[in-house]
């Protein structure tokens, strides 16, 4: 795993030892001065997100050449839902709230640490860190500076996946060079090389190890071609992790989000037992844990008016965990229109059925086992008879702020929604997972203590 503070110092040395070089410094200024151009633009960026405006400025460099009509996260268009990763983003109405999503992605949302060794970290892990293992200083970092080329350095250039050119020299200016040609034409550019929360988790090193793990487990799949396991979720990693949507019936966005994070590791850990798209199994251990619930033939439900060997629909098991199922995939935020296609349990499962089938899979049996008492006894009573309820509740509050796009514009409840989800960086990939498990641990305790029959009997009906 590639580490900030591993790199730290190199990056510090090479800032101050960065000299543009002369045949390039009217290209380097000429780029500079169309980056402060924007300066407004990115400043509203910069108040919603805490990002500097000159860093929301290289990027858009890198992404789209200062295009405003552009999607920061890739430079593709705003107008439409993106269709490379990260997919699915938008269509956004203005260039503001499309950077504002695009740093929410990146976990730069929150983070206190913009120091010039830190900012060079970020940039580097748009492109990889390829270069350190070949000895050579990046040229998206250093492209026109004495720190990357002949005479005075080496050169060297990936000229495609995993292929090293070392007597490629690359012709692009570098984004340190350019941010070092803003500083020259803006004072009011300072580098705070010790920023006052410096001893604080970034939040992209707090997520750094999980991404590993996936990148492991996305190798171990048979990633092509194969992913350095830096715990950068780079274009590389999204592209990898797009396939893996695809071939698992999962949202295509390229993003490692909750669901995808689940059916990664049950995958990785097992080797696919299913084929692509298919739940047929899931669903035949819900109908082989209903035939338990259900009473023998001619029997009666205490409680109940209906006759014959069913429960009513409303006191269903099976009908009422479809339903709740339905109810939480309809819940999370999907970019852009969308259309129904059926309303089969089935297809409205696949989001969520590589997270809930590890908790129905015990040994190829459709008994569930200690789900009440799976988290201890102080916690099952805390919890006792609120945790579906809390499920329900907690993924319809997160995907309703996960689906807000924070607008300097925005006013009432929208701008509130915004300010909150621009506050709190991660919200959708980590609280829904919370959500889901706590949804999924209330719905089959309650099939356990029915299945046991320790639950209450249902109230008659009239």
């Amino acid at each position: 795993m590639v580490s900030f503070e591993s790199l730290k110092s190199e990056y510090e040395r090479n800032w101050a030892n960065l000299e543009i070089r002369p045949p390039r410094l009217s290209d380097a200024n000429g780029v500079a001065r169309k980056a402060i151009n924007g300066k407004a633009t990115y400043q509203q960026v910069e108040r919603l997100t805490g990002v500097p405006w000159y860093f929301a400025a290289l990027c858009h460099y890198r992404e789209s050449n200062f295009d405003f009509d552009t999607y920061l996260g890739n430079g593709e268009t705003l107008h439409r839902a993106t269709t490379v990763v990260p997919k699915g983003r938008g269509p956004f109405a203005t260039f503001v709230d499309g950077a504002v999503d695009a740093f929410r992605i990146e976990n730069f949302v929150g983070a206190h640490d913009w120091g010039i060794a830190r900012i060079l970290f970020r940039l580097e892990a748009f492109n990889g860190f390829g270069y350190h293992a070949k000895g050579c200083n990046s040229p998206y970092l250093y492209g026109g500076s004495t720190l990357y080329g002949p005479p005075e350095a080496r050169a060297g250039k990936f000229v495609r996946d995993h292929v090293f050119d070392s007597n490629h020299v690359d012709s692009q200016l570098g984004t340190a060079v350019i941010l070092h040609a803003m500083m020259s034409l803006d004072s009011s550019i300072t580098l705070d090389g010790n920023p006052q929360f410096a001893s604080r988790v970034e939040p992209e090193d707090d997520s750094a190890s999980t991404i590993v793990l996936m990148q492991q487990a996305l190798n171990k799949l048979g990633a092509n071609p194969p992913l350095d396991e830096d715990g950068i979720s780079g274009p590389k990693t999204k592209t990898a992790v797009s396939q893996f949507q695809q071939r698992n019936g999962l949202r295509d966005t390229g993003l490692l989000d909750g669901a995808t994070v689940a059916a990664l590791t049950r995958t990785a850990q097992s080797g696919p037992t299913v084929p692509t798209g298919d739940v047929s199994q899931i669903m035949k251990r819900l109908e082989d844990l209903a035939q338990l619930l259900r009473p023998p033939a001619g029997g009666v439900t205490p409680g109940t008016t209906t006759s014959g060997n069913t429960l009513p629909a409303t006191n269903d098991p099976i009908s009422l965990f479809e339903r709740l199922l339905s109810l939480v995939n309809k819940t999370a935020p999907m970019p852009g229109p969308v259309t129904p296609t059926s309303p089969a349990p089935v297809n409205q499962l696949k989001q969520v059925v590589d997270l809930l089938s590890t908790l129905l899979n015990k040994d190829g049996k459709p008994v569930l086992g200690q789900v009440n008492g799976a988290l201890g006894d102080t916690i099952g009573k805390m919890l006792d008879g609120k945790k579906t309820a809390l499920g329900i509740g907690g993924s319809l509050i997160t995907a309703l702020l996960s689906s807000v796009t924070a607008s300097p514009n925005a006013g009432g409840i929208a701008g509130l929604l915004g300010t909150i989800v621009s506050a709190v960086p991660g919200l959708g990939q980590f609280a829904m997972p919370i959500s889901l498990a706590l949804t999924a641990w209330g719905v089959l305790g309650k099939l356990e203590k029915w299945a046991q029959g320790t639950a209450p009997p249902p109230k008659a009906t009239t």
